[in-house]
């Protein structure tokens, strides 16, 4: 009978990979391919890295944009134990820049350090959200060593929804059946091996997902009185974009083989390239594998033949 050789997990302290945590740690985080790990741990789509970015006197270790929503995502690397300076310095630097999502990134998450962020959290506007998030690096025998995310606090939309709404008592129907879709559409998603971020789960109609550029970016939305959900290109503000990818309408429609409504909504900020996929019934749920099937297949097309043209 042949023996199964089975390696030993080790954890490796993660002082011993990155020495120092701002020339060494922020540097390793901002390389795309790295910055992608912690993407996919916390459902965000992270671009336009920039280091060291003074606020008044301090210095916040990383900024991004998330791809999706355009907000301002900061990223604070403290590799040791949780401590009141560095709390301190993210509420800054949030501050300081309006910042809509704040990463705290440390070697050991403290619990006092941990209630602070649950309580921020829980009490901050639903557009505002604190992450906490532990680094642990690990190897299998002599192999090299892995980095790993560990998320320890994270926004909780719904709690902060069940605040906004407390005399009702309970979530609408509507808003009840939004957040139970989504949660089932991100089941699907990773059985599907994230072929885009997974999004936290909502009671919002909308799932973002991201194209490429800040300008624009997909959308999936649930509009259940009309039957339907609409796959659309969201531009955000760019008018000539929108211009520009309706020169090449009948080629678009014919390699995606969808029709489309282009909406460019003068007057408004905003223009919309939208696609129906009919069938949504909140009563009915029996044909949801069918439909999150369709709309993921559909999606994924779409981004890969608009991405040529932005």
């Amino acid at each position: 009978m042949s023996t199964v050789k089975i390696g030993k997990l080790t954890e490796v302290d993660v002082r011993d990979l990155w020495k120092h945590e701002q020339y060494d740690f922020s540097n390793w985080l901002a390389k795309e391919e790295n910055i992608k790990l912690l993407d996919d741990e916390i459902g965000l789509t992270l671009m336009d890295i920039n280091k060291e970015v003074y606020i008044g006197s301090y210095r916040c270790d990383l900024i991004a944009k998330d791809e999706t929503t355009g907000q301002i995502v900061i990223i604070e690397n403290q590799l040791e134990a949780t401590n009141h300076d560095h709390l301190g310095k993210i509420i800054t630097y949030a501050a300081g820049l309006d910042a809509k999502t704040i990463i705290w990134i440390v070697k050991e998450a403290r619990e006092e350090h941990k209630a602070a962020i649950e309580w921020l959290n829980n009490n901050s506007s639903e557009e505002i959200g604190f992450f906490l998030i532990e680094l642990h690096a690990y190897k299998i025998n002599d192999s090299l060593p892995a980095p790993m995310f560990k998320v320890v606090e994270k926004p909780n939309n719904f709690t902060k929804t069940s605040k906004q709404n407390y005399s009702d008592k309970e979530l609408n129907r509507s808003q009840n059946e939004r957040l139970m879709f989504w949660e089932e559409f991100n089941t699907v998603i990773v059985a599907k091996g994230k072929p885009f971020s997974v999004r936290k789960p909502t009671t919002d109609h909308w799932y973002d997902v991201a194209i490429g550029t800040s300008e624009a970016h997909l959308a999936i939305n649930l509009v259940n009185k009309e039957n339907k959900i609409v796959l659309e290109l969201y531009i955000l503000d760019n008018k000539k974009l929108f211009d520009h990818l309706y020169e090449d309408k009948e080629k678009i429609e014919n390699t995606l083989q969808m029709n489309f409504s282009w909406e460019r909504l003068d007057g408004k900020k905003a223009s919309r390239i939208k696609h129906d996929v009919l069938g949504l019934d909140f009563s009915d749920h029996s044909n949801y594998p069918q439909l999150m099937d369709e709309c993921i297949e559909k999606i994924l097309k779409m981004r890969d033949v608009f991405k040529k043209y932005l």
